[in-house]
């Protein structure tokens, strides 16, 4: 009797076992294969969360079309990184995620709260991550060394974006009238005496010995800078102004601060400016072919929809 007890009870456990598992295969039905890797519905339904926190998307069905197609990509991303020898490690994925709750000013613990409270599991934001880390280290690999910047054409550019007010270079000085912490000193008071200095400037070389008549301010050579190299409304202030003068004082974190012009020579130089637009152009460069790369993996990818 006893051991017929015992054997329907076991019946009845393993009955329920395979409803519990039939139950959890129902609430994670795959809904997309990409080259053999499947896609829940619980997947896309936690990323669609995540969309919906970071404000993104117009509407629920939206969101979901919007994760399913980001976690497509992701596993084309993922088997490609596969592919070309790379493994993205879970510290890698630890540091991107500290500094996503780093920027916003919350601890680790916290983000997972925040996470956790709008109903995202904190994995949803790691599995994105990880995808993303992946390609970025196939970008580089792979499509970094494709990209090729045309010299004759920054040239050109560069030249166009060369203005008058660019076109001189310069040995400075900068004096500051330092505004410390704790010190009750008021942003006026700092810019009335940095006037009154101003007014009193007979050139660089007697810079240091007149700044001394003052407290908490000091001369700092800045030595040879071309105009490009400087803020564009400083650099037009100093276009304007003869060896021996002073831009007018300036507000900074530091305190307030002016440049004194001890040389100025004209001087048409584009180093900075090529530099400035190589990045730009590069950047936008990579951009465009690691897109067509992706939309190649994608044409190429076996995506069954269910």
């Amino acid at each position: 009797m006893i051991r017929w007890i015992a054997v329907r009870t076991a019946a009845v456990w393993l009955a329920l076992g395979l409803v519990l598992a039939g139950a959890a295969a129902q609430a994670q039905s795959v809904q997309v294969t990409v080259n053999g890797t499947q896609i829940t519905d619980q997947q896309i339904n936690a990323r669609a969360q995540l969309l919906r926190i970071e404000g993104r998307g117009s509407s629920n069905s939206n969101r979901t079309q919007m994760a399913t197609d980001e976690l497509i990509d992701d596993a084309i991303k993922l088997a490609e990184a596969e592919r070309v020898g790379i493994a993205v490690t879970d510290a890698q994925v630890d540091q991107a995620y500290g500094n996503i709750a780093s920027n916003m000013n919350v601890s680790v613990s916290n983000l997972n709260q925040v996470l956790t409270q709008n109903g995202v599991d904190p994995n949803t934001l790691r599995s994105r991550l990880r995808a993303a880390i992946a390609w970025q280290q196939v970008v580089r690999q792979v499509i970094s060394p494709r990209v090729q910047i045309s010299e004759l054409e920054l040239d050109i550019q560069a030249e166009q974006q060369l203005e008058e007010t660019s076109s001189f270079d310069y040995i400075l000085k900068e004096v500051i009238f330092v505004i410390a912490d704790g010190s009750g000193m008021s942003a006026s008071r700092r810019t009335a005496e940095a006037n009154q200095y101003r007014s009193g400037f007979q050139g660089c070389g007697g810079a240091v010995e007149q700044v001394l008549q003052y407290q908490d301010a000091a001369v700092i050579d800045i030595g040879r800078r071309h105009a490009t190299q400087m803020p564009e409304a400083i650099a037009n202030e100093l276009a304007g102004l003869t060896v021996g003068q002073l831009t007018r004082p300036r507000v900074t974190e530091n305190g307030v601060s002016m440049y004194a012009i001890c040389e100025k020579a004209e001087a048409r130089d584009l180093t900075f400016i090529k530099q400035d637009l190589r990045q730009e152009a590069g950047q936008d460069a990579l951009e465009q072919q690691a897109e067509a790369y992706l939309e190649r993996l994608r044409n190429e990818a076996a995506i069954i929809r269910r």
